[in-house]
C-alpha cells in the first residue's frame, strides 16, 4: 500500500517530466470534450504528445522491444494516476491500448512494421469496427461478411457507435469469415480496413447533448488486401477477447473518478442553497460519502490487481469487476454534480436568454450535463454490465 524508495523517486521523476511539458496554465485550457474525439489537436496537447514520442514514454504498457519502457506495473501504475491527476492529453486508446497488444502478439512481422510505428507516435488514428446494429453485447452474432477473393476480402455490412470513425485512418474490425461453424465464436477474423478505400461511408450519430464522438459506418463491397488479416483467419474471436480485457481494465477509470469526486465536492462548497453552502446539507454529502466509499473499495480491487500483475500474473475476471464498478462510480459522480447544478446544468438556447447572453449559470455547467450524458453509454461500451456479471458469476463464482 505504500510506495518504495525507488518507485517515489520515479514518482518525482514523472511529475517534473509533467510540469516541463504540461504546465499548469495548459491543463486549466484543456478543450478536448467529454468523450474526446475532438480532431486536430490544439498546439499544447500537440506540445505534450510529442514530448512523450521524445522522451519514448508515449507507450509505456508495451514491450520494450516494440518502443515500449521497462517500467515496473507499479512504475506504470503511478504514471497513470499522475497523468490523471494532472489531466494530461492521452494517447488515443483504441490504438495504443486495445489494438498494439493484439498487433504485437498475433500480428505478421510486416503488419507490426507498417502500424507499430505510427501508433507509438500517434500520427495515425484508429477506431474499432465491432458493434453492429443487430450485434452489441451479443457480439458473437455479428453479420459482416468478409469473402475471400483472390488476392483480397471484398467486405459487406455495417457497424455501428463505431467512436471516432470521423476522424480515424483507419479501423480494426471483426468480420465473418466462415458461416458453416458449430459455435457462433467461430468463423470471425479480425482484420485491418483503410477507412479511405473505396466504399467505406461514415454516417454520424449524434448523442444527447449536440456531441458528435460516435458513428455509424457502411461497408460496401470494400476490398481489403490478404495481408491486412491478423494472425489466422476464423480465429478473430480469440484475439477480440485479449483486446477487450485490456479495453475493460482502463475504463474502469479510478484516478479519473477520485478527480471527478474532488471537484464535486468543491462544487457543492461554492453552491448556494436557502442561505448556506450545499455542502452543508447533510443528505447531500451523505451522498457524496457513499460514492467515496464505492470509489475507495475499487481502488483496493485495483491495487489487490496491480499486486498480481507484479507476481507475474496477468488480469483475468478482475478486470470485468474493475469496468463494472468503475462506470457505475463515475456515472453517479456525473449525476450529483448535475444535481447540485439544478437548472443551472440545462443547456438554454441563445434566443431564449436575455440579449443572447448563452446559458445561464457558471461555465462548468453545460461541461457537467454532457458528461453525464455521455456517461450513460459508458456501462454499455466495452461490454455491458450484464455481460460483466455474467463473466464474474462464471469466472469468480462458478455459477
Amino acid at each position: 500500500m505504500e510506495l518504495n524508495s525507488e518507485d517515489l523517486a520515479f514518482q518525482a521523476q514523472v511529475r517534473a517530466f509533467i510540469d516541463s511539458a504540461w504546465p499548469v496554465q495548459a491543463r486549466k485550457r484543456k478543450s478536448t470534450p467529454v468523450g474526446g474525439y475532438a480532431g486536430k489537436k490544439p498546439a499544447e496537447e500537440q506540445v505534450w504528445l510529442d514530448a512523450l514520442v521524445a522522451r519514448k514514454w508515449s507507450v509505456p504498457d508495451w514491450p520494450l522491444e516494440h518502443g515500449g519502457t521497462d517500467w515496473t506495473p507499479t512504475q506504470k501504475y503511478i504514471w497513470d494516476r499522475e497523468t490523471a491527476a494532472a489531466s494530461c492529453p492521452a494517447m488515443s486508446a483504441f490504438g495504443v491500448r486495445m489494438l498494439a497488444p493484439v498487433l504485437y502478439t498475433w500480428a505478421s512481422e510486416a503488419i507490426r512494421e507498417k502500424h507499430l510505428p505510427s501508433i507509438r507516435d500517434g500520427s495515425v488514428q484508429w477506431c474499432q469496427g465491432y458493434s453492429e446494429p443487430g450485434s452489441g453485447s451479443d457480439l458473437a452474432s455479428l453479420q459482416t461478411k468478409a469473402v475471400l477473393d483472390g488476392d483480397h476480402y471484398l467486405v459487406n455490412g455495417t457497424k455501428t457507435w463505431t467512436s471516432g470513425a470521423h476522424i480515424a485512418d483507419w479501423m480494426f474490425c471483426l468480420v465473418r469469415t466462415n458461416t458453416n461453424t458449430q459455435r457462433r465464436q467461430q468463423g470471425i477474423s479480425f482484420i485491418l480496413i483503410d477507412m479511405k478505400s473505396p466504399g467505406v461511408e461514415v454516417h454520424p450519430i449524434y448523442l444527447l447533448g449536440e456531441q458528435h464522438t460516435v458513428n455509424s459506418v457502411s461497408l460496401i463491397d470494400v476490398k481489403v488486401p490478404v495481408e491486412n488479416l491478423v494472425g489466422e483467419q476464423d480465429k478473430g474471436w480469440t484475439y477480440a477477447k485479449g483486446l477487450l480485457t485490456h479495453e475493460r481494465t482502463g475504463i474502469a477509470g479510478v484516478a479519473r473518478s477520485q478527480i471527478a469526486l474532488r471537484q464535486l465536492r468543491d462544487l457543492a462548497a461554492e453552491t448556494e442553497q436557502n442561505g448556506s453552502s450545499l455542502a452543508d446539507d447533510r443528505s447531500f454529502v451523505a451522498k457524496i460519502d457513499a460514492v467515496e466509499i464505492e470509489l475507495l473499495a475499487l481502488e483496493i480491487t485495483e491495487l489487490r490487481t496491480l499486486a498480481t500483475v507484479e507476481k507475474g500474473g496477468a488480469p483475468g475476471p478482475e478486470s470485468s469487476i474493475l469496468k463494472l464498478k468503475g462506470t457505475e462510480i463515475s456515472q453517479l459522480i456525473s449525476e450529483l454534480k448535475v444535481e447540485a447544478l439544478g437548472y443551472y446544468s440545462m443547456p438554454y438556447p441563445d434566443e431564449l436568454t436575455l440579449d443572447n447572453e448563452g446559458p445561464i449559470g457558471p461555465e462548468k455547467s453545460l461541461p457537467a450535463l454532457q458528461s453525464m450524458l455521455w456517461g450513460r453509454a459508458s456501462t454499455i461500451f466495452g461490454g455491458s454490465t450484464e455481460i460483466q456479471k455474467n463473466i464474474v458469476a462464471k469466472a469468480v463464482l462458478g455459477l
